[in-house]
C-alpha cells in the first residue's frame, strides 16, 4: 500500500502529514514524541495500511510542518493540540482511533477531553499519564518547571544533544542490531535547524502542564472507558513500565503489553506492535467494511 504525503493549512500553521489505507476505512491518527516526527511510523504504517486508514502529522516546531516563529507562535502543548484538533476537522477526520507516543500522549488525550464522542480507540506506545510513569531521569526538567530560570533552562539542553538522541533515547534498552541510524540521525539533524532547540525547551518547560493534567487525563478513562491497548518498551529510560500497569487503575478492561524494546519500540518491534494492534483494533471497533 503506498504512502501519500501532504500538507493541510490549519490557520497559520501548514501541517505535513503521511496517510496511507483505504479512504473508507477505520482511520488510525498516530501522534509522534520528542525529538522526532511522522517518519517514525514508517515501518509501521505499510503493516497495517491494508486494514486501516493511517495518518500521521508532523506536531508544530517538528518535522516537515511549518509553523510560525518562536515569539509569534506560542509553543505549548495546549497550541499543539489546538492545531491537530484543527488538522482533524480540516481533513474529516470525525472518529478514529488515538495511536500516543511521548509527547503525542498530551497532545493526543487533549483531543480526547474534548471530543470523546471521536475517540473509538486509544493504543499508547510509552505514552505516559500517570506520575509512576516518570523515571528519575526527569530530574533536571522537573527542577527547571519549579524554577524556571535561565540557569535551569540551560541544564535541560543536554536532553537535546546528539549524543542524547542517539545514545540515550534511542540506544537505551535497544538492540543494536536491529536499531537503524535513520531515525535518530534524521531527528538530530531536525534538532540542529535555527531555532529548534529554544523550542523544545519552551516546550520542556511547558511539559509541567501535561503532568498538572494527569487526573483530568485519568478523570475521561474512567468517565468514557475508550477500549485501550499498551503496548510499552519496558527498557524505556524516560517513562517507566510501572505508568503503562496503572492504565489498568482506571480502565481495568486496559490490555497490557511489555515489550523487549526502548523508548522507541517501533525502531526495534514494529512487526510485534503491528500483530498487537490489529488483534485490539479488530476486537474494539467497528468492521473495516463498515464506514465510519
Amino acid at each position: 500500500m503506498t504512502t501519500r504525503y501532504g500538507f493541510q493549512q490549519v490557520g497559520d500553521v501548514d501541517v505535513f502529514y503521511r496517510e496511507a489505507g483505504p479512504g473508507d476505512a477505520p482511520v488510525i491518527l498516530l501522534l509522534h514524541g520528542f525529538p522526532t516526527a511522522s517518519h517514525m511510523f514508517r515501518d509501521l504504517i505499510p503493516l497495517l495500511a491494508d486494514r486501516f486508514r493511517l495518518i500521521a502529522p508532523d506536531l508544530p516546531g517538528f518535522g516537515q510542518t511549518r509553523a510560525p516563529q518562536r515569539g509569534t507562535f506560542d509553543y505549548t502543548f495546549d497550541r499543539l493540540a489546538d492545531v491537530i484538533e484543527g488538522f482533524t476537522e480540516a481533513m474529516s477526520l470525525n472518529r478514529y482511533a488515538l495511536y500516543i507516543f511521548d509527547y503525542g500522549a498530551p497532545v493526543g488525550l487533549r483531543l480526547a477531553m474534548r471530543h470523546p464522542e471521536r475517540v473509538s480507540a486509544i493504543i499508547s506506545q510509552n505514552g505516559n499519564a500517570y506520575v509512576e510513569g516518570l523515571s528519575d531521569e526527569w530530574g533536571p526538567w522537573e527542577v527547571y518547571w519549579r524554577e524556571p530560570s535561565a540557569a535551569n533552562r540551560e541544564a535541560c539542553r543536554s536532553s537535546l544533544t546528539p549524543d542524547a538522541i542517539r545514545n540515550w533515547q534511542y540506544g537505551t534498552g535497544a538492540d543494536p542490531s536491529r536499531l537503524s541510524p535513520d531515525g535518530y540521525e534524521l531527528d538530530i539533524a531536525y534538532m540542529a535547524r535555527p531555532g529548534s532547540e529554544e523550542i523544545q525547551l519552551d516546550l520542556i518547560l511547558d511539559y509541567r502542564s501535561n503532568v498538572a493534567l494527569y487526573p483530568a487525563f485519568q478523570s475521561y478513562f474512567r468517565k468514557h472507558r475508550p477500549p485501550f491497548l499498551a503496548a510499552w518498551g519496558r527498557h524505556d529510560p524516560a517513562f517507566l513500565p510501572a505508568g503503562a500497569a496503572a492504565f489498568q487503575r482506571d480502565l481495568p478492561d486496559a490490555k497490557i503489553h511489555l515489550l523487549d524494546a526502548g523508548h522507541f519500540a517501533l525502531e526495534t518491534h514494529a512487526r510485534e506492535v503491528a500483530v498487537l494492534i490489529r488483534a485490539f483494533l479488530d476486537s474494539a471497533i467497528v468492521p473495516a467494511t463498515v464506514k465510519i
